[in-house]
């Protein structure tokens, strides 16, 4: 699952080796960072390390929620390459890096979206679902119903467990697939589709075949795309 959480970050796998670019950084450089990495924009590893140990974010007030947001993002990779390469403890460690400056965003912003939806996905990735991580999933959609930028993020994470989510967040789940596919975001719809096991796509289905023709089309030319 830590697949769907690194699609947080985006999925277009455009990499940006950049030297020394962190050398000066402060919290206007890591929120033009912030900018990008919404984006779809990916960084390599040295770059992501650089911006993580620099002074900025040492000394980054955890109130800046848009400089916040550009090191999560940052270090959502990094956990996953420790994790392919078999580094328990650095796994381990980065999750806790990114589960604690969430919250701590979350004690200074408590509607960032973002931070909420990657509470969430660390539950699912350490396979501790339960009532009190649907609340995380929830608030992200009371906090951003309708931005597309954040609804893209959250349909890579939560359609992987939508049989365990309760009725009310998974009309949620359903009806934002739906909204996605209408307003032609379709990369990770269709991705998502694509990957989900049968009983889901099924359901996904229904929300299909309820759109405009013009939209079915879309998905369906979307679905094509990714399988050629």
């Amino acid at each position: 699952m830590l697949k769907a959480l690194v699609l947080l970050i985006g999925c277009s796998g455009l990499m940006w080796g950049i030297t020394n670019v962190m050398g000066g950084a402060n919290s206007d450089a890591l929120q033009n960072f912030e900018d990008r990495l919404l984006q779809f924009e990916t960084f390599d590893k040295p770059t992501g390390m650089r911006a993580l140990t620099s002074a900025a974010a040492t000394e980054l007030s955890p109130c800046d929620s848009h400089a916040q947001r550009a090191l999560l993002l940052f270090e959502m990779p990094l956990a996953e390459a420790a994790l392919r390469s078999g580094a328990v403890r650095d796994f381990d460690q980065h999750i806790q890096s990114i589960q604690d400056r969430a919250r701590r965003m979350l004690a200074c912003a408590p509607r960032d979206s973002l931070a909420w939806l990657i509470l969430f996905g660390l539950d699912v990735e350490q396979g501790q679902l339960d009532d009190r991580s649907f609340d995380f999933l929830d608030a992200s959609y009371e906090t951003s119903p309708n931005e597309a930028w954040i609804g893209a993020r959250r349909m890579a994470v939560a359609l992987p467990v939508l049989p365990q989510a309760p009725e009310p967040v998974r009309q949620r789940i359903l009806t934002e697939f739906q909204e996605l596919i209408r307003k032609r975001f379709l990369e990770i719809p269709a991705y998502s589709y694509l990957t989900v096991p049968a009983p889901v796509r099924a359901l996904l289905k229904s929300q299909i075949e309820a759109l405009d023709p013009a939209s079915q089309k879309a998905f369906s030319e979307a679905l094509r795309k990714i399988r050629s």
